[in-house]
């Protein structure tokens, strides 16, 4: 007998796809289940993520009892992803769709944030429609910049949560936010590495118990403790609402991935917004003509100079982007 399954892919590792499946009357029904992907996906260049809602087929020969309870094979051969449901939004790094909150994560030292990197996350996820929440972390070792870098982001119109998981401070702030928002969605956590995101999500989510790492005092970075993007429910199910943790951004690329143009940069970034339409010049490309809005609130201070910055060097890279360039 074949069935034909609706579920969610919580963890992906070479080739094998872990499927939550949903609840049913059928032999694996809310069971998570190592799954292949049909080939056709590979000659259409697509790729399941986490986070895919698909739809999958097995048989009774995709598992077998153990204890009288159905136990899906654990190579995954048997059980084949052949439909993946249309996303309402996908990141290519980290890789995960249907995200509905991304906590962006940052240290205040060790290592030191390199801010244009931070900005190109935060206008990628203004430009999927998923919701930002900036991190600030580690304030114990540089309260002066912790206290910077939550001004820059809460003048942008963000959420900003300023912590330390080695005192305690700020984390109560954090707990109740998840508590009250993450209720039945889904959010991931990202960040460069050695920022600290699974040490955060270690005190976040005490059950999740995942591996972290000191930073290498030569480079200031820290080593890869995230090889993989995973899913874990928050409460006792899945339905309660999930996080992902992910490997770090710091490769982030516009010059390889194509996010989006150059007409739509400006309206990635947040606090741009309002004052777009009130610059002299029709066709200003707010990089420092004269009369822009967006130029002449950077000199008031209204917008800070980094998020400027980190405008204008994403929109060097994209103008130099042609169509028949474009991946």
């Amino acid at each position: 007998m074949e069935y034909r399954k609706h579920g969610k892919i919580i963890k992906g590792v070479g080739g094998l796809y872990f499927v939550l499946l949903e609840n049913g009357d059928d032999p694996l029904a809310g069971k998570i289940c190592p799954c292949r992907a049909r080939g056709v996906f590979r000659h259409n260049h697509i790729t399941p993520v986490v986070g895919d809602e698909v739809e999958v087929i097995y048989t009774e020969s995709s598992f077998e009892m153990k204890d009288g309870v159905p136990t899906p094979k654990e190579d995954g051969r048997d059980i084949m992803i052949f439909e993946i449901l249309p996303r309402k939004n996908s990141l290519i790094r980290p890789p995960v769709s249907n995200i509905d909150i991304m906590f962006v994560a940052m240290a205040a030292a060790s290592p030191a944030p390199v801010l244009e990197t931070v900005d190109k996350m935060l206008s990628i996820l203004e430009h999927s429609g998923i919701e930002p929440v900036v991190v600030v972390g580690k304030c114990e070792l540089d309260r002066e910049n912790a206290a910077k870098l939550a001004e820059i982001y809460r003048l942008a119109g963000y959420r900003v949560f300023v912590l330390s998981c080695k005192t305690g401070e700020g984390t109560d702030e954090i707990k109740t936010f998840v508590g009250e928002e993450l209720k039945s969605k889904t959010a991931a956590f990202a960040g460069a590495s050695g920022v600290g995101k699974s040490t955060l999500m270690n005190v976040l989510f005490p059950n999740l118990q995942l591996d972290t790492s000191d930073i290498s005092r030569k480079i200031e970075r820290g080593r890869h403790t995230t090889r993989h993007v995973e899913l874990f429910p928050i409460g006792e199910s899945f339905s309660d609402g999930c996080i992902a943790d992910t490997p770090g951004f710091s490769m982030l690329d516009f010059e390889r991935f194509d996010f989006f143009t150059k007409e739509e940069l400006p309206m990635t970034m947040r606090e741009f917004e309002p004052l777009i339409g009130s610059c002299r010049y029709t066709k200003c490309t707010h990089v420092k003509e004269d009369g822009c809005a967006i130029v002449e609130a950077v000199r008031e201070g209204r917008i800070a100079k980094t998020r400027h910055e980190s405008f204008v060097s994403m929109f060097d890279v994209l103008k130099e982007k042609k169509a028949w360039n474009k991946n």
